[in-house]
């Protein structure tokens, strides 16, 4: 993994309902303005700028990562952030995303023969499995190439069986506002540089958490390696690039790492969360763009890990993560200061990575689409891998 472009801190910023695009894409419902009164999904301190930590104390000294958040996966809890909800490109770790999104669309036996259309929309230079166009390859397959090798070809594969690559955006834009994370705003499957694409700390450890209610995503991302079909009986082995799994490039194993995903884009840097489990608990940890390249995010990730399993327990809560809107999660309403501003002021409309939706109909929108496409389709920019060798420095991946 390289070296990111050192960038100071940004300031934090309130959430926003990121899904442009969303209403073009797939006509759910009227547009309607977007009020200037926006939730802190979360908790308002997790839209401070600083470092946001209560009753425990000794946080690692020498985080560079621009945004972070540690929380406890069972109750929800986050123990310490950082910048939560800055919008940052998430690279393939907005593959979570997609894995929650489409995972459950198809059966792990299902075989899907590969055609040249299936790989044709693959940005340049894309992190790539080695799909090829001509072979059978299981479900189950193809998302071992997604989490192990983090394989933009295996995404839009899987993304062409769901209906295609605008509908499958439109579906993860629905899935990321019903599991409120409205930070994120959605241009491709596979988490490759677009322009506006972006999402924050806070909503890929949402991704991440609702991800591992799956049994089939927590296989998958906690599988080291596996053999991969390269046509007629033969095979070539996949390993999974993440360091704190494998313990690739000197990296030391994570004791109790379940997964979850890793990413890097020369405009996103280094971007994890992982999660991990000792002593009966079971903590997310989330790292975007650390200063440090090569192994810094796993090393900052590990160090935070560390921190809450020895001083969570003290640490009272700095805010939550919330439940999604279609597992009765309560929406989030505008914080006192945010109404306050908002009183009076004319609506405007959608832009500059807000949604056009409000609450009530992106809600209700919401529902529509992800039930729809779960029942009707059942049924290379400069990039090399997310773990690329070192020499590879400078270039581009998703």
């Amino acid at each position: 993994m390289r070296d990111s472009s050192p960038v100071p801190p940004r300031a934090a910023q309130l959430s926003r309902r990121a899904a442009l695009g969303l209403a073009a894409a797939v006509p759910l419902a009227a547009a309607s303005p977007a009020s200037a009164a926006t939730p802190v999904i979360g908790g308002e301190r997790l839209a401070r700028a600083g470092v946001q930590v209560r009753g425990a104390s000794g946080l690692p000294k020498r985080l560079t990562a621009r945004s972070w958040l540690i929380a406890d996966h069972e109750s929800g809890e986050v123990l310490a952030s950082y910048h939560a909800h800055t919008h940052l490109a998430p690279a393939s770790t907005l593959k979570m995303l997609f894995a929650d999104t489409v995972l459950k669309n198809f059966g792990r036996t299902e075989r899907h023969r590969v055609t040249d259309a299936d790989l044709a929309d693959i940005p340049s230079g894309s992190s790539m499995v080695g799909v090829k166009p001509g072979i059978t390859y299981t479900v189950e397959q193809l998302w071992l190439g997604v989490f192990l090798r983090s394989g933009n070809d295996a995404v839009h594969v899987l993304s062409h069986m769901n209906g295609g690559v605008a509908r499958t955006v439109a579906q993860m834009q629905a899935k990321a506002q019903d599991l409120q994370a409205l930070d994120t705003h959605v241009v491709s499957p596979d988490g490759f540089d677009h322009k506006g694409q972006v999402s924050s700390a806070y909503d890929l450890t949402l991704f991440a958490r609702h991800g591992l209610a799956d049994a089939d995503f927590r296989a998958y991302c906690h599988t080291k390696t596996a053999n991969f079909p390269a046509g007629g009986k033969k095979t070539f082995q996949i390993q999974n690039t993440d360091r704190l799994l494998t313990g690739a490039w000197g990296v030391p194993t994570y004791d109790g790492l379940i997964g979850v995903k890793n990413g890097y884009t020369s405009n996103a840097g280094n971007t994890f969360t992982g999660a991990a489990t000792r002593g009966g608990r079971t903590l997310l940890v989330t790292v975007m763009h650390p200063k440090s390249g090569g192994s810094g995010v796993y090393e900052e990730t590990a160090a935070l890990l560390d921190w809450g399993f020895k001083e969570g327990a003290k640490a009272q809560s700095v805010g939550a993560l919330v439940d999604p809107l279609s597992e009765g999660g309560a929406p989030a309403a505008p914080t006192r200061k945010a109404a306050k501003a908002a009183a009076g002021a004319p609506a405007t409309a959608a832009g500059g990575g807000s949604s056009s939706w409000g609450l009530a109909g992106g809600a209700g929108a919401v529902v529509a689409l992800l039930a729809g496409g779960a029942y009707a389709w059942r049924r290379r920019r400069r990039v090399v891998g997310d773990e690329a060798p070192e020499q590879q420095r400078g270039r581009h991946q998703g």
